[in-house]
């Protein structure tokens, strides 16, 4: 387990260099070893992502672990060459994802619909770890990892300002069977909160159920809404009594949002969403309407969602903050070397390749005697 802090500043230029270097080796003879749709699934493992970003030098315990690993994978990957691209990014680059996902899709030679599934998936992860789990992370990294066969991959992450650490989600098409039934393959983070909403949980199922109810009788919901507010009803204070914790169900009220999206409800009731994953797709339903809608649901209907929180180290030369030791910059660029040299040569010789294997009882021998 590692603290993912929110470390301000960016990674060095010549730690970047090398990064990318190094990265760009590493892909190429996993994209050969074990295809496109074996990098999404490691990449999809957690401890695995976290192991890479350590071999390539960068923080272990850094929030930017995740954005820069990412942004070096987007920048190392040509699609051409390896089946597999990458879209979105941090911050303001997250929000050109469906744009650049299009852009992947058409140069992979992929189907109108299956471009659009991809557009889909993407937008429908990003409002899940948004507004269906409510543990106080915003996010604010998404990168979509597509292979040519139309495979996907999400890792994204969010920032909780108050306790200053960050939480990541990673998920895989091929593990996904339902959008808003427990589709993560992983929720890392360091804090587990107390009260928090999950609306992906096998618990929440009743309650997903009785969200959708709500908004298809929108008029009753409002009165219901409104009759459980504390500021509307002066008797649920008494109701409740002192102590909160002796009755931890009923004490959700307190967590009524203020506003509620009533236009995007009405829209919604007029579209007539079936099941959860298309109320929760739709534009405006948002974290406080989803928050709404399942406390109506357990205060009044008694299918309650799920408050537990659904959240779940390595290195060769060293980390950029001088942790666990300085990054080995002599040591990192022999290994790219090595790596260049048993890649260009493999192509003709598969056993160089296999070769490789053999570098990880090398490689950290020669790591430690450099930095001894």
């Amino acid at each position: 387990m590692a603290d993912l802090g929110l470390h301000p500043g960016s990674a060095p230029y010549w730690l970047l260099a090398r990064m990318k270097k190094l990265s760009k080796s590493i892909l190429t003879i996993l994209v050969r070893e074990y295809g496109p749709d074996g990098v999404l699934t490691r990449l999809s493992d957690p401890f695995w992502f976290q192991a890479l970003s350590a071999v390539l030098g960068f923080d272990f315990d850094s929030s930017g672990v995740t954005p820069v690993t990412c942004a070096v994978l987007k920048s190392s990957l040509i699609p051409e060459e390896h089946g597999l691209g990458v879209a979105g990014g941090k911050g303001k680059r997250s929000r050109r994802t469906p744009d650049e996902a299009r852009a992947l899709g058409e140069k992979f030679g992929l189907t109108d619909a299956k471009i659009s599934k991809l557009v889909y998936s993407s937008r429908l992860a990003a409002k899940v770890d948004n507004a269906a789990i409510q543990a106080g992370y915003a996010l604010y990294h998404h990168s979509l990892f597509v292979t040519e066969t139309g495979s996907w991959a999400v890792i994204q992450q969010g920032m909780n300002v108050e306790n200053m650490t960050a939480r990541r989600y990673h998920w895989l098409s091929q593990h996904v069977k339902s959008f808003v039934h427990e589709p993560h393959d992983a929720i890392i983070g360091e804090k587990r909160h107390r009260n928090v909403l999950d609306m992906t949980s096998r618990t929440s199922e009743d309650c997903r159920k009785t969200s959708v109810d709500l908004v298809l009788d929108l008029k009753d919901f409002r009165k219901l809404f409104c009759s459980i507010r504390p500021s509307d009803q002066e008797s649920l204070s008494k109701w409740i009594g002192k102590n909160l914790n002796e009755t931890p169900r009923i004490a959700h009220a307190s967590f009524l949002p203020h506003q509620i999206n009533w236009k995007a409800l009405e829209q919604a009731y007029l579209f007539s969403p079936k099941n959860y994953e298309e109320l929760l797709s739709f534009h405006g339903i948002g974290p406080a309407t989803v928050r709404g809608l399942a406390l109506v649901s357990e205060l009044v209907y008694g299918t309650p969602p799920s408050w537990k929180d659904p959240v779940k180290f390595s290195y060769a030369f060293g980390g950029k903050d001088g942790l666990p030791f300085p990054v080995d910059r002599k040591a990192m660029d022999e290994t790219i070397e090595i790596l260049k040299a048993s890649i260009e040569s493999s192509a003709t010789d598969n056993e160089k390749l296999r070769a490789l294997e053999r570098l990880r009882r090398f490689v950290p021998r020669t790591v430690v005697s450099n930095r001894n």
